[in-house]
């Protein structure tokens, strides 16, 4: 069961002792239940993100200085939530909804600091990615689009190219050296962001092929936190990613 969202893994579902089925206790995992948690996660991120939307801005209108406190804090603060729900499950009940808060003050103030440069982007954005989620969770039950084997691995290692591509972006950037072209606003750089997009989607598929899994092996119910938390991580990253290709057409 491959999955290129590091909170979905193999081993999620499963003891890694014996390979069986981890235990459970006060009922099992829903996609009802899991649905429902996903979406109480998208509201506290929006609940915050709004707060730290009203803190971007001035009375002049002009943006607030201090945003990248915001911006900062509340990235560092998510990923260090992430890293703690990834490594011990069974908290997912309590730092998947304060992952979602602290990338809510993060994701708002990366919003309004796009929003200022290309007025209307972040709307945008996020009609984007709800109608992708909804899209793909449409294909994917209908049979549309299937999570075989073949297509996982696909899925998989483009995400990981992706990821080797970031984090190339990060350490040059220390040296002042900037990867060409894909970071740009030309054709290469818009047609990188599109499939970046794509493959982002596709990782929806992907999660919502791990958490059906979760349901029909009997996960704990807690696990309907810790699914909700890694379908969080995935629209987050392609809310980014419209954010990036939009603000690259808007460039031309």
């Amino acid at each position: 069961m491959r999955s290129g969202n590091p909170a979905f893994k193999e081993s999620t579902f499963l003891d890694l002792g014996s390979g069986a089925v981890v235990s459970r206790d006060g009922g099992a995992m829903t996609l009802a239940g899991t649905s429902n948690k996903t979406g109480l996660l998208l509201l506290l991120a929006v609940l915050t993100g709004s707060w730290s939307w009203s803190q971007a801005f001035g009375a002049d209108g002009t943006v607030n200085p201090n945003i990248g406190l915001y911006l900062w804090g509340g990235l560092l603060t998510g990923f260090a939530l992430a890293l703690a729900t990834i490594f011990k499950k069974t908290w997912a009940p309590v730092t998947a909804p304060l992952y979602a808060l602290a990338q809510g003050v993060f994701l708002g103030a990366i919003s309004a600091m796009y929003d200022a440069r290309f007025n209307g982007i972040v709307m945008q954005a996020v009609l984007l990615t709800m109608g992708t989620l909804f899209a793909m969770l449409f294909a994917y039950r209908s049979g549309m689009i299937k999570a075989t084997e073949n297509f996982k691995m696909g899925v998989v290692a483009a995400t990981g190219g992706i990821a080797l591509v970031y984090l190339a972006t990060i350490v040059l950037g220390f040296f002042n050296i900037q990867i060409p072209l894909i970071h740009e606003s030309g054709i290469i750089g818009i047609g990188f962001s599109l499939f970046v997009v794509v493959i982002a989607a596709m990782n929806l598929v992907l999660d919502f092929d791990f958490i059906e899994n979760g349901v029909d092996q009997g996960a704990p119910k807690y696990m309907e936190w810790y699914g909700a938390f890694g379908l969080m991580v995935t629209l987050v990253w392609l809310y980014l990613e419209f954010l990036r290709l939009l603000s690259k057409l808007q460039s031309r």
